[in-house]
């Protein structure tokens, strides 16, 4: 009887510790899943001020601030690789035509050549007509810098040397992904990470 009865109890442990082990499994992969949707840190803006070319006012980390940035370097004269950089920014930017989570920033490694004037020619050329894109205009020196020792991105030989680089920065002006500006299958990935951090913004 005794052996009988112990057979209940036995049971009960049983589907407890089956339980438990289940609860335990799914907290794990839970994990897994989170650790590997996260996107890393690659590294975090300090101050800097460059002309935005619409309003001609200054612009720089603070405007950053509370917003994903999705940043590019570029000029208006270049015939390779700014065109499709251009169409794909483009893409972008109707793509979150109804958000104010994101921004997107084009940079001139070309600051003579690239006027104010000529940037916001540039600019409505591409159908820019908000201020979610934003184009700037700094002394070649400090575009270099921020290029090469923020963005920690090459920027030999400019104009022609610039990165192809979209370079997307978080609502704390933290570096979040590298994605290839001339790529559909990066665009995807930088798709996909907007996506995610956007939500993180809500």
């Amino acid at each position: 009887m005794e052996a009988e009865k112990s057979y209940p109890k036995m049971l009960i442990w049983a589907v407890a510790a089956m339980l438990l082990l289940g609860l335990t499994a799914t907290l794990v992969v839970n994990a897994a899943n989170r650790a590997r949707s996260r996107i890393p840190v690659w590294g975090e803006l300090s101050e800097f001020e460059f002309i935005d070319a619409y309003t001609g006012k200054p612009w720089g980390l603070q405007q950053m601030q509370g917003k994903l940035s999705v940043v590019d370097f570029i000029f208006t004269n270049c015939e390779s690789v700014c065109p499709v950089m251009a169409i794909n920014m483009t893409d972008l930017y109707d793509l979150y035509a109804h958000s104010d989570k994101v921004q997107f920033v084009s940079i001139s490694v070309d600051p003579v050549r690239d006027s104010l004037a000529v940037l916001r020619n540039y600019a409505d050329g591409l159908g820019v007509n908000d201020g979610r894109w934003i184009f700037l205009n700094a002394p070649l020196e400090q575009v270099t810098e921020l290029c090469e020792k923020q963005f920690m991105l090459p920027a030999e030989s400019l104009p022609m040397g610039h990165t192809t680089k979209f370079i997307l920065v978080d609502q704390f002006g933290r570096i979040r992904s590298y994605h290839e500006g001339i790529n559909s299958e990066s665009m995807t990935g930088l798709k996909n990470n907007i996506r995610q951090l956007a939500g993180e913004l809500e």
